[in-house]
């Protein structure tokens, strides 16, 4: 599945590896599987991940371990991780989880229904991230390179252009909505907000 978003799946049993490809086989994900903590370690060396799904009880390095060395690394502290664990082993472990950097913690045997929901989120958090950062990367281009400093200015005034036409739709709103005055507060000012952070834009260009 070429471009999907990633997940790591991390666990020292090959059954719980493939119970964990199949409930998510129905999402926009490429699953990763690994048996250990250090394998773990070494795939996010090479790759981007959106989640990680993290076994605790592991041996040799165990998943609070794991998850220690992943949050000391400034390339993977912001991967969110769901901790997994035997459901009469959840207790003082979840506290631990949630120390080590947790974002949740689900014991086995998970509903797969609640896992893939979970799952959905922190992809599509993921994805909107990606986006964002493509878009600031863009403004920034735009507004740094000489050749593309007028572009930047365009792009800026057309902003402009677009912020006075709702400015001056909000007025007309008013002059005929009277029992619409609590919500069109509300609407000036967030406008307001836009114009105040598109003049600072415009002033700083």
């Amino acid at each position: 599945m070429p471009h999907a978003t990633k997940i790591l799946a991390v666990d020292d049993r090959e059954e719980n590896l493939i119970a964990l490809m199949a409930v998510l086989d129905a999402l926009p994900v490429e699953v990763v599987t690994v048996a250990s903590g250090r394998a773990a370690l070494k795939e996010l060396l090479n790759d981007e991940f959106a989640l990680i799904l993290l076994d605790v009880v592991m041996p040799d390095m165990d998943g609070l371990e794991t998850a220690g060395h992943i949050k000391s690394r400034p390339r993977t502290r912001d991967i969110p991780i769901i901790f997994l664990t035997a459901a009469g082993e959840a207790g003082e472990q979840a506290y631990q989880g949630y120390a080590a950097g947790a974002v949740d913690y689900l014991t086995k045997p998970f509903d797969p229904w609640l896992l893939r929901a979970k799952v959905s989120i922190f992809v599509e958090l993921h994805r909107r991230t990606l986006q964002l950062r493509r878009q600031a990367a863009l403004l920034r281009q735009a507004l740094d390179d000489d050749a593309g400093a007028a572009g930047g200015e365009q792009i800026l005034k057309s902003l402009d252009d677009r912020m006075t036409l709702v400015e001056d739709d909000v007025a007309r709103l008013r002059g005929g909505a009277g029992q619409a005055a609590g919500t069109l507060d509300e609407l000036d000012a967030h406008v307001a907000d836009m114009r105040l952070a598109l003049n600072a834009l415009i002033a700083g260009s």
